[in-house]
């Protein structure tokens, strides 16, 4: 049955919905920076900060993969509306806690209700242009995926230093509001979704699925803190987590009509699209958390500095796209894919490179080549994970697509955090063997430290605790130097299992999904 013409304007229908996107992409990494000043308010360690990052990711992730089945059940833009809705009040709640538990719960809101925002405004926007145009329609849904996330350092430091960390979650109000009052004039659902009959709701495989990766992220955010596998709670939780995701696997692949349909990934590039999605997640999201940390941490800059300093990637990222958009339907995607991410690695390489009397643009071009390095991977990879599947399968495929991502930058996150602390005590441990008077350049140091606190008033005892303070910053300098090399490391593996992909060749009456 033929679909009738749109009666709204296609640009203003991507509009209507790149707002909700922008907004809810934004959110994952706007309170990076001010992490210390969140940490500082509600008392609590920077550690325990980072589970305002991820657990707005996990719970993210949960409502992801029943994206397509809800659309179909209470209707696209419905549905849209409500997840739009919940998203703008719950950022109000994170903007008003005034403790950890409270933040983490409205985090988590926030990230259920943000969760289905991405699939749904991708196959609004790729329905309402015609075939020939939605290359072009690609090009603005991955322009404002990309950018978000790098903006959203920048936007988060300036608000944060300017009027509070808590205007990081309430500008998410007015541009919520103009996204409904868009999204309710200009965007209608099609006949294949008003006519869609979904089946019985999954009750036991989206609890399943809540459980798994509910668990997953106990055992991500606690571990660090409870020493691993040495806690029984942690080996208990790791039990549940794999028996909850076995369970998950065998409901869905042997339902008739499954909440999520896993046999999606029985599509090779699909599957191994999610693989490097899932690898590059964590690498772009670790380094997103990492960067504005490390600024403030040893650097001393504040929020809006730190921001600053990190804001050239969306330069990349803006100058890639069209680039991006332009040379891939002429080049094999693969080849685009496996440059971008030994780009993105060799950035990773440079960071490592890092010393303490850096200035705010030292690393100015890698940042930069960052942002054109995940430009090159993000858009290309979707393209080519999705090219053989139908529309049908579109909705379901970017939700799985999208939750490989939120896991991947939900562990990546948790494990640049728990490098930091671990190798902070490996490294302070090898450089106290250098602290002996035999060293001549240890000598040195302390002569220094003991003239510095003679000038106010101290004693030798003040000089050591001066000498305590550098050893810890190098230890810890020395902990991001091993995260960037990690992260180099993973997008240089990403490398070979790109040529694992088969050339795109798009199935008739497919379209291509842009990230």
């Amino acid at each position: 049955m033929a679909e009738p013409v749109p009666v709204s304007n296609p640009w203003l229908v991507a509009i209507a919905v790149m707002l909700a996107t922008f907004m809810e992409v934004l959110d994952t990494s706007i309170a990076s920076v001010a992490l210390p000043y969140i940490a500082g308010s509600v008392s609590a360690s920077n550690d325990e900060a980072t589970w305002v990052l991820t657990s707005y990711l996990v719970a993210n992730a949960i409502v992801l993969p029943a994206s397509s089945w809800f659309s179909q059940r209470f209707g696209r833009k419905r549905f849209l509306l409500t997840c739009i809705v919940i998203f703008t009040i719950s950022s109000f709640a994170c903007g008003a806690a005034n403790s950890l538990a409270m933040i983490l719960i409205a985090r988590a809101v926030q990230g259920a209700g943000g969760g289905a925002l991405q699939p749904l405004s991708q196959a609004i926007l790729l329905e309402s242009f015609p075939p020939h145009k939605r290359g072009q329609a690609s090009a603005v849904f991955g322009l404002g995926v990309v950018v978000a996330p790098v903006l959203g350092p920048t936007v988060g430091g300036w608000l944060t230093e300017t009027y509070s960390w808590r205007w990081a979650f309430y500008i998410n109000i007015p541009v919520g509001i103009l996204a409904i009052l868009m999204i309710t004039r200009y965007v209608h659902d099609p006949i294949y979704i008003r006519e869609a009959k979904p089946g019985r709701f999954d009750g036991i495989g989206f609890g399943l699925l809540a459980i798994w990766l509910g668990a997953l992220q106990i055992v991500l955010d606690k571990g660090q803190e409870d020493d691993w596998f040495g806690a029984v709670w942690i080996r208990w939780a790791v039990a549940i987590l794999v028996v909850s995701l076995v369970g998950f696997l065998a409901c869905e692949l042997l339902r008739k009509k499954p909440m999520v349909n896993l046999r999606v990934f029985l599509d090779r590039n699909f599957a191994i699209g999610c693989l490097l999605i899932g690898l590059f997640g964590g690498a772009i999201y670790g380094l997103i958390t990492l960067l504005p940390l490390l600024y403030q941490e040893l650097l001393g800059y504040n929020a809006l500095n730190a921001g600053l300093a990190v804001s050239p990637r969306g330069v990349g990222a803006i100058l890639g796209m069209p680039i991006i958009g332009l040379i891939s339907s002429r080049i094999d995607n693969r080849y685009i894919l496996a440059v971008g991410f030994a780009l993105f690695g060799g950035c990773g390489l440079w960071f490592a490179q890092i010393n303490l009397d850096i200035s705010q643009w030292s690393f100015l071009w890698p940042i930069i080549l960052s942002g054109f390095g995940a430009a090159m991977v993000f858009v290309p990879l979707a393209s080519t994970s999705m090219a053989s599947l139908s529309n049908e399968e579109i909705g379901n495929a970017a939700g799985l697509f999208n939750l490989m991502r939120n896991v991947g930058g939900s562990i990546g996150i948790s494990l640049v955090s728990t490098i930091i602390a671990r190798h902070e005590q490996l490294h302070r441990v090898e450089l106290s063997k250098h602290i002996t008077f035999a060293s001549n350049a240890f000598r040195k140091i302390l002569n220094g430290a003991t003239a510095i606190s003679a000038t106010r008033g101290g004693s030798q005892f003040k000089a050591y605790a001066i000498i305590d303070v550098i050893l810890r910053q190098q230890a810890r300098l020395r902990a991001y130097v091993d995260d960037f090399q990690y992260i180099a490391a993973i997008c240089f593996l990403c490398v070979p299992i790109v040529f694992l992909l088969r050339k795109a060749i798009a199935k008739k009456g497919a379209v291509s999904a842009a990230h």
